[in-house]
């Protein structure tokens, strides 16, 4: 109980414990989003943060879990101030909790500053047009849905597809062409097992990739909370990074759905009024909370670029978790099933993925001058032999005509070299060298999206003298 309302801020009035979230009676000068204090009998200590305020209650979260709470001997402390971490760019090639703390063994960093968990508002008038080629180096992206600086371009995956394995080869590949060493990942894996933490951390380590990665590891096993936190102190992290460094970064945030997960259940241990799914009906402003936090600055040299990788139940699009994605982000890359069956690597699904800003990104000077019509073509030229495919199964192939098999052999060949491609790293003129080949195949009256100027520079025939 607090003896001085104007000397302490400490209290011993928990009402009830509920999950992660713990409901504290008669708060007086406490705010929404501020950090608390929690000690528990045993002299441990825990961080949460205050969810809901009014006169009669206040709602903390814990970020540790709530496991040995005692409502009457349990004291909370009110700090005034909200949740933080301290920033370095000595952060570069470490492994942290969820919340910003080592998880590598080594020591905790000298902070070079501390900042807001939540970040800081950008002015709309000072945010700069996305722009600017990131080489992946995966051809289906670089090529057909090409990621561009300052842009959230997320990856819409399925239950066992290997949307882990891609984001680590895009983490270790990833570069901005010409600027070389000023590019950084930072990497955030929520509520991930042990299995799939030491996948990421042995490539990471193998490759050497790890030296320009910060990596924020939460475990399946790890507190929900601290879930929540994890991607907001990760931004906060690629902010600094970006816009006091003035570095080019990265964020992969693998997987969304674990995240939307543990909102629902912290929505669910505060008694809120479900949504769709029983998802929370403010999540769309949650999630945009995080992706927008994305682009450039004016007068600034460094920018944020976002990849947010999600798992689709069921392989439903429409779920609210890929349904609301998509309405904030710009385009999505989708994984197929039934490549991934046929041995696709990565199973990359041309067809029902799009980057909305790729064309801020690439032509002359950034990628090639005959990049966007060699996309059209490849995507037009891909879509016409799956759709042979569906006719094939009903009248066979020998109701073809000779150019509908060369459509045909062209879908089949286009899966087999130019989306599957291993663990290959390709620059983007390799990508583009592959799909004129591809495009050889096809008579050259077929080449209807590409300008006849661009067929007699770089097609095969006409290289070849």
């Amino acid at each position: 109980m607090r003896s001085d309302p104007l000397m302490s801020r400490d209290y011993r009035t928990i009402n009830y414990v509920s999950g992660p979230i713990m409901f504290v009676q008669n708060p007086i000068g406490v705010s929404y989003g501020e950090t608390a204090r929690i000690t528990l009998p045993d002299g441990e200590i825990r961080t949460g943060q205050v969810l809901d305020i009014s006169r009669e209650m206040a709602v903390v979260q814990v970020f540790e879990g709530t496991s040995g709470v005692d409502n009457s001997v349990t004291n909370i402390r009110f700090t005034g101030e909200a949740a933080q971490i301290d920033v370095s760019i000595d952060m570069l090639g470490r492994i942290f909790n969820g919340v910003g703390l080592p998880r590598d063994g080594r020591p905790n960093i000298i902070p070079e500053d501390t900042v807001d968990i939540a970040g800081t508002a950008i002015n709309p008038y000072a945010r700069d047009k996305p722009s600017d080629f990131i080489q992946t180096g995966v051809s289906a992206i670089d090529a057909l849905n090409t990621l561009v600086r300052g842009q959230k371009l997320p990856i819409f995956s399925g239950s066992g597809l290997p949307a882990n394995q891609l984001a680590a080869q895009i983490a270790r590949q990833s570069r901005v062409l010409g600027e070389g060493e000023q590019f950084a990942v930072v990497f955030v894996a929520m509520g991930i097992t042990y299995k799939e933490a030491s996948f990421f951390m042995n490539d990471f380590e193998r490759t050497g990739a790890l030296e320009r990665v910060v990596f924020f590891m939460n475990l399946a096993d790890d507190p929900t909370i601290e879930r929540i936190a994890t991607p907001r102190c990760a931004l906060s992290v690629a902010e600094y990074l970006a816009f006091t460094h003035n570095l080019h970064v990265l964020v992969i945030l693998t997987d969304m759905t674990n995240y939307c997960e543990a909102l629902r259940e912290i929505s669910t241990a505060r008694e809120e009024v479900p949504g769709r799914r029983g998802y929370p009906g403010y999540m769309y402003t949650d999630l945009a909370s995080i992706y927008e936090r994305a682009g450039r600055i004016k007068g600034k040299t460094g920018s944020i670029t976002q990849i947010p990788i999600l798992t689709m139940p069921d392989d439903d699009i429409t779920h609210p978790v890929p349904d609301l994605t998509g309405y904030i982000t710009e385009g999505q890359i989708v994984l197929s099933r039934d490549l991934f069956r046929r041995g696709a690597e990565p199973p990359i699904d041309s067809l029902p993925c799009l980057s909305r800003l790729m064309n801020l990104g690439i032509g002359p000077g950034k990628t090639r001058e005959d990049h966007r019509n060699v996309a059209d073509q490849l995507y037009a030229s891909y879509a016409y032999g799956r759709d042979l495919r569906r006719l094939v199964a009903i009248v066979g192939e020998e109701a073809l005509t000779e150019l509908d098999k060369k459509y045909l052999s062209f879908a089949d060949q286009f899966e087999r070299r130019f989306i599957s491609q291993g663990d290959e790293n390709r620059s983007i003129e390799q990508t583009l060298a592959l799909g004129w080949d591809l495009m050889a195949s096809l008579p050259e009256d077929e080449l209807k999206r590409i300008k006849v100027e661009y067929i007699k520079r770089y097609h095969p025939a006409y290289r070849a003298g």
